[in-house]
């Protein structure tokens, strides 16, 4: 038998801190993927718009009303204005501020639900079923695109203020708001494209 071999410290691992945040953080780079790879499908849909709108004689179609601008510019002003207490949160997050965090996220989910409201009002004056035309089916194609992450950033809000309210506040808490707050601004970011192609492009063809 050989006796009890030395153990060899090869390094200290415990000055190491237990959590991270920012591109430190894995999930923050997984939210960075998740974001290009939507940003892809906003790319197809709209490369799938403008090839229409080049292959058709008129755009929008004759029969199918130009969209309407009231709700659409509400939504956008109010979406734009969204992302001044979206960097508040943010900053926030960074600093490690547990009320201002709660806040933030509270006020981020009473603003992504009021933002449904005039989104609502949008399909409703877009002037064309979705089923009528290729016109009508791409431009609902790219509203209920956006839409659709809207909604998942709305409820990603509410999980996470829920936590937030509810369980003590950590690092991995304060990473969750921060990656939480860099979607919404890409939310933000896709919507001006989308809005340009939807309600400008055919005024200008």
């Amino acid at each position: 038998m050989t006796g009890p071999r030395e153990i060899e410290i090869v390094g200290d691992l415990s000055r190491l801190p237990t959590s991270a945040s920012g591109a430190r953080h894995l999930v923050w780079w997984g939210n960075i993927g998740f974001m290009l790879i939507e940003g892809t499908g906003f790319a197809l849909a709209a490369a799938a718009y403008l090839y229409l709108m080049t292959q058709a004689p008129a755009w929008p179609p004759r029969g199918d009303a130009l969209p309407g601008l009231l709700w659409s510019g509400l939504f956008t002003a109010g979406l734009l204005l969204s992302a001044l207490p979206n960097l508040w949160v943010l900053r926030c997050a960074r600093n490690k501020d547990v009320a201002g965090v709660r806040r933030g996220v509270l006020a981020m989910a009473v603003i992504g639900l009021i933002l449904l409201v005039p989104r609502g009002f949008e399909f409703a004056h877009l002037g064309v079923p979705w089923h009528r035309d290729a016109y009508g089916s791409v431009i609902w194609l790219l509203l209920v695109l956006h839409t659709t992450h809207v909604i998942t950033d709305w409820a990603d809000t509410v999980v996470i203020g829920t936590w937030l309210f509810t369980h003590e506040v950590g690092d991995d808490q304060f990473a969750d708001v921060e990656d939480n707050s860099n979607y919404w601004t890409f939310v933000v970011v896709c919507w001006l494209p989308v809005y340009v192609l939807i309600y400008w492009a055919p005024r200008a063809v």
